[in-house]
């Protein structure tokens, strides 16, 4: 099964993107404890220091497992926010840690094991401990219970005997994978935390965007209708004072109000027709633009599009405008989005539009989709709209059309 950054990108573009890199994240930082098991495993397979010594170890390293997984769990969630730092679990593994430091320098001291069966011991403490407490701290207090347990793992081998290139092991260990674990666990959870904050962010650009286009709408209103209306209302006014005074000029006041009221009319026909025909390539860089301002990655062929007659057009350019505006208000998460105009044979004109980040519940009233069944019939076109596992999103228009036209 061959997948590429993409289909990664794709699954985790849905509604539960974010949740599922959390979990991702999680079950990357726990298999360190599944590693640990084995670490401890294979030492207890190789070394020869007594059946009650290996018992210890055994215990001591699978409750150290245990805990570390508890402790990487609560780690993660106080990095993000949404949980307490885990103080008791934070104690119990460092006690832990430091028991089974001590047990591997006792057995050093008393002659169970040599230098070769401490070093790797000692390494794969110094190793696996700095991650989980890093995560778990804030960074100067993570630092510092990292420096501290490192330097005193390192003190306690040298007190038991350690020397030559095994205690080189261990000080490197110490100075160089100590740190690296704590930094690798803080970038996890770093990384985690962008993930949310990126698919918050794209939901509000998806808000706002819609916001903005409605804000547009109602501007050009406000304009086209304010000065009329003031207009009207005070030749309104001026013809009834004159009307009560019985004056002639009150008819040509209000003949000037009938043709005020009747540009109007023209002039918001003129703003409803624009929003409602636009130009079906401008429509299509628009809702790109858009899209790809809310971080949704938009692909666009335009096939037989500069060959179709006007109201075609017109009737695939309220299309696009309208899906777009469903893609930025119901899919959340999307991250790309699919336009292509096609012939469906030489009598129809199809124009398919395909998002992923779709709800399961497929999209229902207020969605404009009936509106846009309305207008395609006009034209005696057709829409449907199918719904695919992962969260994928058709929409088909299709309005007769021969070439030549």
């Amino acid at each position: 099964m061959n997948l590429n950054v993409d289909d990664w990108v794709e699954r985790l573009g849905g509604p539960d993107g974010p949740g599922r890199y959390r979990k991702y994240a999680l079950a990357t930082v726990a298999y360190f404890a599944v590693f640990e098991l084995g670490l401890w495993a294979l030492w207890v397979a190789q070394t020869d220091t007594g059946r009650a010594n290996l018992v210890s170890v055994a215990v001591l390293g699978g409750a150290h497992a245990v805990v570390q997984v508890l402790l990487c769990r609560a780690a993660l969630h106080r990095y993000l926010g949404s949980g307490p730092r885990p103080d008791l679990l934070l104690a119990a593994y460092t006690t832990l840690t430091a028991a089974m430091a001590a047990l591997g320098c006792v057995l050093l001291a008393t002659g169970h094991i040599d230098d070769k069966g401490l070093a790797p011991y000692l390494f794969w403490l110094l190793m696996l401990y700095g991650g989980p407490c890093a995560l778990a701290l804030s960074r100067r207090a993570g630092a510092a219970a990292v420096a501290v347990v490192s330097l005193s793992i390192v003190a306690g081998g040298v007190m038991a005997g350690l020397s030559g290139a095994q205690l080189g092991l261990v000080t490197g260990a110490a100075l160089f994978m100590a740190p690296f674990m704590a930094a690798a666990f803080r970038a996890t959870g770093w990384g985690v935390r962008l993930i949310e904050e990126l698919a918050a962010a794209r939901q509000t650009q998806a808000r706002l965007a819609v916001a903005e286009e409605r804000l547009r709408f109602g501007r050009d209103l406000h304009d086209v209708l304010g000065r009329n209306l003031a207009v009207v209302a005070l030749k309104s006014e001026l013809a009834v004072q004159l009307a009560q005074r019985g004056r002639p000029e009150a008819v040509e006041q209000m003949l000037e109000v009938q043709r005020i009221a009747q540009e109007s009319q023209r002039e918001i026909r003129s703003v409803v027709r624009g929003y409602r025909t636009a130009d079906l390539h401008t429509e299509l860089a628009g809702a790109r633009s858009v899209l790809e301002a809310a971080g949704i990655d938009c692909r666009i062929e335009y096939g037989p599009a500069a060959r179709l007659p006007g109201e075609v057009q017109a009737a695939f350019g309220w299309v696009v405008r309208e899906a777009t505006t469903n893609v930025l208000r119901h899919a959340q998460g999307a991250s790309r989005c699919t336009m292509s105009l096609r012939t469906a044979g030489p009598a129809a004109a199809l124009l398919l539009m395909e998002n992923d980040g779709a709800s399961d519940t497929p999209p229902g009233a207020g969605t404009g989709l009936s509106g846009l069944k309305e207008r395609l019939t006009a034209v005696n076109g057709t829409l449907t709209t199918e719904q695919y596992p992962g969260g994928v999103f058709r929409l088909t228009a299709e309005i007769p059309w021969e070439e030549g036209e």
